[in-house]
């Protein structure tokens, strides 16, 4: 593996160790997810471990209904909370996310050029195209994924032209001249385009001449096409090799096929960890916080996404892809529709097999249980698979988890030469070997 890239490696500052019952241990430190102080002491054990970013995911909505046995998504704003913790750390990367159906472009640009230079040039950007509480932003139906990349293409195109409107060096700041800046190096946009009409210039300097990062989560055919175009990485639910292999791979033909190098995307797949000292531990973890999650909504999400009435099912009758219905879920939730419909072609799991799949349990994340050793092999085996080219880490059950990641499984994956022992640049460009 020595020809390949070091691995890009992201952890997740959505507190998944909280989820199921995780939250209820004694250690869970629940209390404290509301301040800024909880998340600046996790990013800077992250960047002593020389992690990339730590990445915030979002969404816009409250189910007051989960609230009664979790915490739900009820969270702090991604920016703010990033733009808190910046000056605890001063190398990991810091990855927002901001949807392009929700906001003006303006508003994210000069959000994300804010950040930038808070962070002293370690913003990053996730851009998605929808987040759940569309209902909170008028009545009108979401429009359909075709539309929402192809305004998200104009978006994003509107954002860089912003960054670009007001370049660092028009700032002279010549004292003895009384020149702040020269006017002439600094241009409006006056864009007029299908979505968006934006004169510009934006009234806030770029920092430097390298430019913020571009992430992107979405695994449709349109999201693909989209982050083949303009993305540095994805974010990807792949439960298996196969399906890390698949995206990978396509995500670097379209690319190539965009006019960009083949590994100009870089693929990081979701890793829900559950790590103990011991592969018994890990195991009890798992089940004390996860294993027991409500039968019901597990059933009710396999029959939303596969269209199948379960109550009709024996527990150990295998399903097939002939028994599936016609998919009647929202248009955000297809990519996780296409990997269960394919695990059911592939394997007719019986339903009490699929209960226990990280496809049901884990948003589809890929999953390990056990010891930072046997993370670390299954780590390998994707990357040697040509599935990953890093991940972002879901630390899972509780706080331990997170502990071994960072103090056990980074520098063990370091040892091997498959990531850093040290940063070798400031920003998450350098990082991530974005050239400007």
């Amino acid at each position: 593996m020595s020809d390949r890239k070091p691995l890009c490696i992201g952890l997740s500052l959505a507190t998944t160790w909280l989820t199921g019952n995780g939250w209820r241990r004694p250690d869970s430190c629940v209390e404290d997810t509301y301040s800024a102080a909880f998340y600046a002491d996790i990013a800077r054990r992250a960047e002593a471990a020389h992690l990339d970013f730590l990445f915030r995911p979002d969404v816009l909505y409250l189910d007051p209904q989960v609230l009664d046995r979790s915490p739900g998504f009820s969270s702090l704003d991604p920016t703010v909370l990033l733009s808190a913790i910046a000056p605890a750390t001063k190398r990991i990367g810091l990855v927002t996310t901001a949807a392009t159906t929700f906001n003006p472009p303006y508003v994210v640009a000069r959000q994300l050029q804010s950040l930038d230079w808070i962070s002293e040039g370690r913003a990053g950007w996730n851009i998605v195209t929808a987040l759940d509480g569309s209902r909170n932003f008028g009545d009108a139906p979401m429009p359909p994924s075709e539309e929402r990349y192809s305004k998200a293409l104009e978006f994003t195109e509107v954002v860089q032209q912003l960054w670009r409107s007001y370049p660092r060096e028009a700032l002279l700041l010549d004292r003895a001249e009384g020149k702040y800046a020269d006017p002439a190096l600094i241009r409006a946009i006056d864009h007029h385009g299908a979505y968006f009409n934006v004169q510009g210039p934006l009234n806030l300097p770029a920092r430097g001449a390298g430019r913020i990062p571009l992430f992107q989560a979405g695994a449709s055919e349109w999201g693909r096409d989209f982050a083949a175009r303009v993305a540095d990485a994805v974010f990807a639910a792949t439960p298996d090799i196969a399906a890390g292999a698949e995206l990978r791979q396509d995500l670097r033909g379209r690319a190539t096929a965009h006019g960009r190098k083949p590994d100009a995307v870089r693929m990081l797949p979701g890793l829900s960890l559950y790590l103990g000292r011991t592969a018994s531990h890990a195991r009890d973890l798992y089940e004390a916080t996860q294993g027991r999650t409500e039968e019901a909504h597990k059933l009710a999400y396999i029959e939303r996404m596969l269209s199948i009435d379960v109550r009709t099912l024996a527990p150990d009758q295998p399903l097939t892809y002939t028994m599936l219905g016609e998919p009647g879920v929202p248009m955000r939730g297809q990519t996780h529709v296409d990997l269960l419909r394919r695990l059911v072609m592939r394997e007719q799991p019986t339903l009490r097999q699929l209960l226990q799949r990280p496809e049901v349990c884990s948003s589809a994340h890929w999953q390990i249980v056990g010891t930072a050793e046997d993370a670390l092999r299954e780590i390998v085996a994707r990357v040697e698979a040509g599935a990953a080219d890093g991940f972002i880490a879901l630390p899972g059950g509780a706080a331990e988890s997170l502990d071994l990641c960072l103090s056990e499984l980074v520098p063990m994956l370091a040892a091997q030469g498959l990531f850093r022992k040290q940063y070798s640049g400031e920003t998450l460009a350098d990082h991530m070997g974005i050239v400007p």
